[in-house]
């Protein structure tokens, strides 16, 4: 009888776990893995697109309220990141309004 309890407790467990890895959300300090494509006046820019890239929220790797955007985002979720570019950058995008087309396509927990 413990012994079949015993699969029983592994059972639930297995099951458990693969259901809340779904509901996985990305918050600060997770790596999220991501496609994205930056576009302003929805025209892609040169140098704004990456794929697979691996980035750590809050690490503050990216422009100012970028990261933080992606904070609640899925896997397998898409989302558009609005940000401003801060006004000292590359002179075509320095100060600008932009859209990143962002695609979540995994997240590694801190």
């Amino acid at each position: 009888m413990k012994k079949i309890l015993s699969v029983f407790g592994v059972c639930g467990a297995l099951f458990c776990a693969g259901c809340d890895a779904g509901d996985m959300t990305a918050q600060q300090g997770d790596t999220v893995i991501i496609n994205f494509a930056g576009y302003l006046d929805g025209v892609q820019f040169p140098g704004g697109t990456a794929e697979s890239y691996p980035l750590v929220l809050g690490s503050g790797a990216f422009v100012p309220g970028f990261e933080d955007q992606l904070v609640g985002a899925k896997k397998g979720e898409e989302r558009d990141v609005n940000i401003t570019f801060p006004t000292q950058y590359v002179p075509d995008l320095a100060g600008k309004d932009v859209v990143f087309k962002v695609k979540v396509l995994d997240i590694k927990k801190k």
